[in-house]
């Protein structure tokens, strides 16, 4: 073997032993970023459940204290106490809404602040900082109901989930109301 076939030798094996350093080094940075990016989702999708559970929690609190206060049902409970879960409701939503606006993209964070200040209408009502009539009330809870359901979709989209839940498949749903006959209390 001469020297110019030892060279093309050489060089063929620097070669690929080169490209096989690439190929390896670029595998492993990708596969690297898909770790990450897997460990921040399931950070988001549990920053934006807990949130939607936190909100869903609160406007349970703020119906019971404003059918308590209104006489419409009673829970059998001091209002001091259902007002006291409202207030724990309130705080335990704000520390989730921080959650998701450190890890949520700019529509979910967007969405977000929607419905922290439709569920602060609610709060409210519930408490009596603010009066209406019970018909404004529903109209409150219909349009809380639609924030949380503007979150879902922008979460959806920022974790890369398919299909959504609203539109022609998914029409828009009221609130669910006993009859106008339900005994009360």
């Amino acid at each position: 073997m001469d020297t110019g076939e030892q060279l093309v030798t050489v060089a063929a094996v620097l070669l690929g032993a080169i490209t096989t350093h690439i190929t390896n080094f670029l595998m492993e940075r990708s596969r690297h970023r898909h770790e990450y990016r897997t460990r921040w989702d399931e950070k988001k999708l549990d920053a934006y459940a807990t949130y939607i559970d936190e909100v869903r929690a609160g406007i349970f609190a703020a119906v019971q204290l404003y059918e308590q206060r209104e006489g419409i049902r009673s829970t059998g409970r001091p209002e001091q106490e259902l007002a006291a879960d409202l207030a724990d409701a309130a705080r335990l939503r704000g520390r989730a809404f921080e959650r998701v606006l450190l890890l949520g993209g700019d529509d979910v964070v967007e969405a977000a602040h929607e419905l922290n200040a439709r569920t602060l209408e609610i709060d409210w009502q519930a408490s009596g900082k603010t009066t209406d009539t019970l018909e404004a009330w529903r109209e409150r809870n219909r349009v809380g109901f639609r924030a949380i359901t503007a979150l879902h979709e922008a979460a959806r989209v920022d974790l890369g989930v398919s299909g959504s839940i609203t539109g022609e498949k998914h029409p828009e749903r009221d609130l669910l109301l006993p009859p106008d006959d339900a005994p009360v209390g």
